[in-house]
């Protein structure tokens, strides 16, 4: 029912210039969805540094160095040394001036924190896309409640250009009897009234519809000019677990590793290193240029014994992980209780939209009377007038409690995470 009657409100509009699909797309590609999107590609770059822990790190560099006494340029066997001792004219590797030149590298053969950060990043970077999705959805339910109440304040300003039309042909009709004495002037002062207050409250729907166009337009970059006609169903893919959630539960996951990065990285470590220099200095023993060429390769175990700083962090993480829990279990117990209240008001909101049209129905009938009771004297202007408003209240408040229905299904679509696109058409 609410589905028809919703639709024949919107026949007026279905020539709009834009259509539910052209908003929710312009708002994939609006700033808000980007700086979404940036968030994952952070945490994209967060799991390429945890990967790149992995890989060796390769260093060209070039020294000076100056001693005071004569240092040894590489190591040198003793035999080497004797032959060296023996001839003066021979230039021997050491001084007090030495540049090198060369390449040094490091590498990690087993660090056990490396690979439970990078599952870290990983975890990151999946609730950083499932909170994309959430928050996406949370734009799309308000650019469709948005719409919703542009299509009620629309139908409540058409009800009350009724009620003006109307009170113009009363006041035509009231002006005559005036002019030939058989009615007060201040019947027509009530009625100028009305029609001033009819004026009042188009104004102030203005305002309200300026707000509304506002929010589309900072979600979509879309000026809407009137209302986007658009079609609900309630009945489509619909789910009742509270995906909604998901963003943190994934986080949780992530601060569970982060848990297990700081303790792993009290285990013992195991790294390659190297290293190959090319040295020049001018002999010691008799100013004569030498240059040595020497390298080294081998394998480190790092055992650390006392690192009181990731004790620390240790402790930090696992507050993180039970804040996270706590806060978990907070949001799922508010979620399960909206989630109720809004699935307990649906019923009443249809039921407030039959009996508005019921409403609506009696009190055009009683407004019928009372025109004839009026333009035949037996009803006062004032309560002639009550008639006029009883009519725009109850179409007020069938456009309201249709435009509600619809929020409320876009709440229940955010909290359970449902797909808004293949809902709304």
């Amino acid at each position: 029912m609410l589905k028809k009657t919703f639709i024949m409100l919107s026949l007026p509009l279905l020539l709009s210039a834009h259509t539910m699909p052209e908003l929710f797309d312009a708002l994939k590609h609006h700033s808000q969805t980007k700086s979404d999107e940036m968030v994952i590609k952070k945490a994209g770059v967060y799991e390429d540094l945890a990967n790149a822990k992995l890989y060796p790190k390769i260093n060209l560099f070039a020294k000076y160095d100056h001693y005071t006494t004569p240092t040894n340029m590489v190591p040198l066997p003793p035999n080497t040394s004797k032959v060296m001792l023996g001839d003066p004219t021979l230039a021997q590797p050491f001084s007090r001036n030495i540049t090198r030149e060369g390449v040094a590298f490091t590498m990690p053969i087993f660090v056990k924190s490396i690979f439970s950060a990078a599952d870290k990043t990983k975890a990151m970077q999946k609730s950083a896309k499932s909170k994309k999705h959430i928050k996406l959805l949370e734009n799309e339910a308000l650019i469709v409640g948005s719409n919703a109440n542009l299509l009620y304040l629309e139908a409540l300003q058409k009800s009350l250009n009724t009620k003006e039309a109307s009170l113009l042909e009363t006041k035509k009709t009231l002006q005559i009897k005036v002019d030939n004495g058989r009615t007060p002037a201040s019947a027509l002062y009530k009625i100028n009234d009305g029609l001033n207050q009819i004026n009042i409250a188009k104004n102030n729907i203005d305002l309200q519809k300026k707000k509304l166009i506002s929010v589309v337009y900072s979600l979509t970059g879309i000026t809407l000019e009137k209302p986007v006609a658009m079609d609900v169903d309630s009945g489509v893919g619909q789910s009742k677990v509270l995906a909604s959630l998901e963003p943190l539960r994934i986080k949780i996951v992530a601060d569970r590793l982060n848990v297990k990065v700081e303790k792993e990285k009290l285990y013992p470590a195991l790294f390659a290193q190297g290293s190959y220099a090319f040295s020049q200095a001018s002999a010691y023993n008799n100013d004569k240029n030498v240059n040595e060429k020497y390298g080294n390769i081998g394998v480190i175990l790092n055992i650390p014994l006392l690192e009181m700083d990731n004790y620390s962090e240790i402790s930090l993480a696992e507050v993180e992980v039970k804040s996270s829990e706590v806060a978990l279990e907070k949001l799922s117990d508010e979620l399960q209780a909206k989630a109720q209240m809004l699935e307990e008001s649906l019923p009443l909101l249809d039921n407030s939209v039959t009996l508005a049209k019921q409403s609506i129905n009696d009190k055009k009938q009683l407004l019928e009377i009372a025109k004839v009771n009026y333009n035949n004297g037996r009803l006062s202007t004032e309560e002639y007038l009550r008639y006029e408003d009883g009519v725009v209240s109850a179409q007020a408040q069938l456009y309201k409690s249709q435009a509600e229905v619809i929020q409320t299904k876009m709440q229940l679509a955010v909290i359970y995470a449902n797909n808004i696109e293949e809902m709304v058409k």
